[in-house]
């Protein structure tokens, strides 16, 4: 290595295989802080006892240590060794009081994880490594104590000091305030929260059903107090939810949340104190729209439900993360799909999955819901360990049913109380449960990534009226598992006749990798609707449009005529898209056709549903049906269809806008969310269609941000004078709003207008597009990385822009530069030309010399 060249961090992989238990326990905490934006000193005594042989190492970085104190005594720093990473304790006694004393600089902490400053004042971020940012801590999940902190800080700048907890005391001491919270219940570091800051609350109260009073405060910035009220409601309803469905109760005097603009994912389940993205917090029909108050709702009950699936009953280790954030997915979804309908918020849950958690399993990223290994924990944050893990859960409950689920829930929770559990804890749980139905392949689905494909043949014998389904399961080869055992797949389905009722339904259970069932006196060859409800994470394959269509036109489950219509498009749309490759003129399928008129006449029975029904499949869901993507021809088949069908259904699609143009502008109940939802779904293929005026009217008189931005995100897919003036308008109204100004980047970035690459490279150079607030990242790079046909651009160009980003953002926030990394994960299923140019990119971004873990792991991976 030449002189002065700077040396690449060293590369370990943490392996699963490798766990082992701390060789100390700590019983409790106390911390000590006194909190300066340059020079926070922070004192930690730590009472430790010996629980299985090894060092006693404590994890830090990035501070400076003023001293060590073992028992009382100073050590010497021959009684230690301290490096970047850690401080070990030589000859610790089997029980013993370790104190330190460290100063750190949050305002220098652009990672966001730790203690760092954002707006007016402190904030920390400790899951998944962060505590170790903080003071020299045994910083891993299955270390649990019980926490005393004390926050000292300058009155007039940070008159709120809120910890982990309940409040014990509080005082003034000449310019400086002081709190002491001390939380009862014994937690890891990574649930460790503090903050300290200018904010103003919004309080209520809850009683739980053994009549605890649970004082409640959303902590927010002068001026945001109007818009906390359904985060409020959505508290207190969770709250209820919870102890009616799983029984279970909050077990603090205090619930507070924290909303911070400067946070690197959406919220943080700390015990008592969460804290939260402001984008999960405020919300009014001025600035937010109908996905933005269903959002708030879902991350507030998400973050409440970890109180007992992730917070009193933790993981073991971060290879367990899914048991947590899974779980609790699951129940966020659950509660979802009691406050609004239950079919159409499944149909957003597979949308999701299917959009991001599919691509991730045929990508180079595949990983299993619990990886055997990783270099970077933060990567693993992703759409597998959370959508795919809730999946899992899913299957649990339809294999045992609801109320065995339910006995298996109470069990889980009574044996792993107070403690950090494995997967194979929660498993145990429900097989306790359900002793007579042997779970134990259900481990597969944590082992093995990968989505299952399903194949069905049929044969039905009229002399013995008896009907025989054949499924066969096959799962393609991922990174470092070429060959897959079956896995265990519950079917529920239902067996139609020619009239669309049912003559069969149930749950069929496949453990093997081929396997039959054989159904008895079946009066006629009937047509089998299977998965039902979605009742596996798999996809189907082989289906005839003939069936499809069929079932989109009768079947009784509301998710699989969805999904029939969206597998009949998808094939009708790869078939246009193969077409075009060939030169061959576009025409619009009768089929499709016929069978969105067919829902647009029963809209006003279901809107919501009807909202869904006739989207057409995503650009990114086509291009994860092609062996080759061709970005170009993806986008302009479907933007054919979506002309075509505005056209053949104007009348159809003008009637829809008409009826549900109506609703109060400010009514957030579901029935007026779905209302609002069809008529803009109908908007956009008008506007498809020529109708431009009807959008850009629809902006102006617009008394609500659904439909301002609805009208304005049809309007930037046209070159028309009125996109411009439109764009100009909104900004500026909402410039000094930085949610609403997001939504000014984004709505740009996902435009398919032939000038959007252009615009977002302009954007970046824009003043209020700002590097270090994830939010704003997300809102242009992010949303522009998933533009199927901007960003892909034969050019290259988009993928020069994102790597710049990645390559610029690294040394700031490598959290979230590994995260926009993943855009470039699939670069082998598109044409040679821009393979190499990905490639290229991917290669420029591995050869900084100083890359972190975080960008180094998803960069080299994609690459493998």
């Amino acid at each position: 290595m030449a002189d002065g060249q700077i040396a690449p961090p060293s590369r370990t992989e943490i392996k699963l295989s490798d766990y082992t238990a701390p060789a100390f326990a700590v019983d409790h905490v106390e911390l000590d802080f006194t909190l300066d934006p340059k020079a926070t000193i922070v004192r930690a005594t730590l009472k430790l006892r010996r629980q299985a042989p090894g060092p006693l190492v404590l994890h830090g970085r990035e501070m400076e240590l003023h001293g060590v104190t073992l028992n009382g005594e100073a050590l010497g720093d021959n009684r230690y060794t301290l490096d970047k990473t850690s401080l070990t304790i030589h000859d610790a006694p089997a029980a013993c009081t370790l104190e330190t004393e460290v100063k750190i600089n949050p305002s220098e902490n652009t990672e966001l994880s730790g203690l760092y400053m954002s707006g007016t004042g402190f904030f920390t971020q400790c899951e998944p490594e962060g505590f170790r940012r903080i003071t020299y801590f045994p910083d891993r999940p299955d270390v649990m104590a019980r926490y005393r902190v004390t926050l000292r800080a300058d009155r007039a700048a940070y008159p709120v000091l809120l910890s982990n907890g309940n409040k014990i005391a509080e005082g003034v001491e000449g310019s400086q305030a002081w709190a002491i919270w001390e939380d009862p219940h014994p937690k890891p570091s990574y649930l460790f929260a503090l903050v300290a800051a200018d904010l103003v609350p919004v309080r209520d109260q809850f009683t739980t059903k053994s009549g605890r009073l649970v004082e409640l405060g959303i902590w927010v910035a002068k001026g945001d107090e109007d818009a906390c009220g359904h985060a409020m409601y959505a508290l207190k309803n969770s709250m209820t939810w919870d102890e009616d469905v799983f029984g279970l109760e909050y077990d603090l005097d205090i619930f507070n949340i924290a909303a911070v603009s400067d946070f690197n994912a959406g919220a943080m389940e700390n015990k008592g104190l969460n804290i939260f993205n402001t984008a999960f917090v405020l919300a009014k029909p001025a600035t937010a729209t109908d996905a933005d108050f269903q959002n708030v709702e879902r991350v507030i009950a998400h973050e409440y439900f970890h109180n007992w699936t992730g917070d009193r009953v933790t993981c073991r280790d971060w290879f367990q993360l899914s048991l947590k954030e899974g779980l609790t997915v699951f129940r966020d979804q659950e509660y979802m799909a009691d406050q609004f309908s239950a079919a159409v918020k499944r149909i957003a849950d597979v949308r999701l999955l299917r959009a991001t958690q599919f691509r991730s399993d045929a990508s180079p990223l595949a990983h299993a819901v619990r990886p055997a290994s990783y270099l970077e924990i933060n990567n693993f944050y992703t759409t597998t360990i959370y959508e795919k893990g809730a999946e899992v859960v899913r299957m649990y409950r339809t294999v045992i049913g609801a109320a065995a689920f339910r006995r298996g829930m109470d069990i889980y929770i009574a044996e792993n109380d107070n403690s950090a559990a494995t997967v194979e804890d929660f498993l145990n749980a429900m097989q306790k449960a359900a002793p007579e139905t042997d779970l134990s392949q259900m481990m597969r689905w944590y082992e093995q990534a990968g989505t299952p494909e399903i194949t069905v043949t049929e044969a039905y014998d009229p002399q013995s009226r008896s009907f025989c389904l054949t499924l066969r399961q096959y799962t393609r080869p991922t990174p470092g598992q070429p060959a897959k055992a079956p896995f265990l797949i519950p079917i529920s389905f239902g067996l139609l006749n020619a009239a669309g009722r049912d003559l069969r339904h149930g749950t069929l259970i496949m453990t093997d990798a081929e396997q039959s069932f054989v159904f008895e006196d079946v009066e006629e060859p009937p047509v089998p609707s299977l998965f039902r409800n979605f009742s596996a994470p798999i996809k189907m394959k082989g289906q005839s449009r003939a069936r499809l269509a069929f079932l989109a036109a009768n079947d009784a489950d509301l998710f699989n005529r969805w999904d029939a219509l969206q597998q009949y498009a998808t094939l009708a749309l790869l078939d246009a898209i193969d077409a075009h490759q060939k030169g061959i003129p576009f025409t619009l399928d009768t089929g499709l056709r016929d069978a969105i008129a067919a829902t647009l006449r029963d809209a006003a029975t279901d809107p919501a549903f009807t909202a869904e029904a006739i989207l057409l499949p995503s650009e990114t869901l086509l291009a994860e049906e092609m062996d080759i993507i061709h970005p170009d021809s993806i986008r302009v088949v479907r933007e054919a269809t979506r002309r075509a069908l505005g056209e053949a259904l104007s009348a159809e699609f003008r009637a829809a806008y008409k009826q549900f143009s109506t609703i109060d502008p400010h009514d957030i109940s579901g029935p007026a969310m779905a209302g609002r939802a069809l008529k803009n779904a109908a908007l956009s293929y008008l506007a498809a269609a020529g109708d431009v005026l009807t959008a850009a009217s629809q902006f102006v008189a617009a008394a609500n941000m659904t439909d301002t931005l609805a009208a304005l995100s049809t309007l930037v897919e046209t070159e028309d004078a009125a996109r411009d003036d439109a764009l100009n308008d909104f900004y500026k109204t909402w410039r000094h709003n930085p949610l609403v100004l997001d939504k000014w980047f984004a709505v740009q970035a996902r435009a398919g207008a032939p000038d959007t690459l252009a615009r977002v490279a302009a954007l970046t150079a824009h003043p209020d597009f700002d590097m270090r607030n994830p939010n704003r990242v997300r809102a242009l790079i992010g949303v522009f990385s998933a533009n199927m046909s901007k960003f892909h651009d034969v050019s290259g160009a988009g993928y020069r822009l994102l790597a710049d980003t990645i390559i610029a953002l690294d040394q700031k926030n490598p959290q979230i530069a590994a995260r926009l990394a993943t855009a470039m994960g699939s670069w082998r299923k598109y044409d040679t030309t821009r393979q190499s140019i990905m490639k290229a990119e991917l290669e420029r971004i591995l050869a900084q010399g100083t890359l972190s873990h975080n960008t180094f792991e998803m960069a080299s991976k994609a690459l493998a």
